[in-house]
């Protein structure tokens, strides 16, 4: 059960602004020999982002990463909105809201560390994971209850959708009776 407050807040949201390790990935990031650096995503918090995108929601991510691996999942799940190396992430999160004219309280952040608090402060609704520093969750309005990397984006997907009675319609295309319509 969603505390009331939270659903409260995500009934507002039109934009889900999203950090990348930490939230989309585990946080762990894998290098190879040559110094490629790699990520793992998860396919739920994929299906998620789309799940959002479909019901009108925009979804951004916002990252101090730069590794191509970011841009290529952007890209593969059509998230337009990839801003990268954002060592100040109010900055590029100020500059996207005005961009899509999206008032403050329209927006959510999900992030799990230190540069994300800011946002918390900012935005209308505040996600984090569990495995953040308690530090950063007590800025939170929302504590997922799945980690960075293994469904916590799907989890915040289905509460917003859920909180603007959208998550049955958002659905339906992949749960219709058996053997189709």
């Amino acid at each position: 059960m969603i505390d009331p407050a939270v659903r409260d807040r995500a009934r507002r949201i039109r934009l889900l602004t999203l950090d990348v390790d930490g939230v989309l990935t585990d946080g762990r990031i894998y290098v190879d020999d040559d110094g490629r650096e790699t990520k793992a995503f998860s396919a739920l918090d994929g299906q998620g982002i789309k799940m959002l995108q479909d019901g009108g929601i925009a979804v951004a991510w916002i990252t101090g990463s730069v590794a191509p691996a970011v841009r290529h999942r952007a890209r593969h799940l059509g998230v337009e909105h990839v801003l990268t190396g954002a060592s100040d992430k109010r900055i590029p999160w100020e500059r996207l809201r005005a961009d899509l004219g999206m008032p403050a309280e329209a927006c959510a952040h999900a992030g799990d560390d230190l540069p994300d608090v800011p946002l918390f402060l900012a935005c209308g609704l505040a996600i984090t994971v569990p495995h953040a520093t308690e530090n950063v969750r007590r800025h939170a309005h929302y504590v997922s209850r799945r980690e960075g990397g293994a469904g916590a984006v799907r989890e915040v997907a289905e509460m917003i959708l859920n909180a603007q009675d959208r998550l049955a319609a958002a659905e339906a295309p992949h749960t219709g009776p058996p053997g189709g319509p």
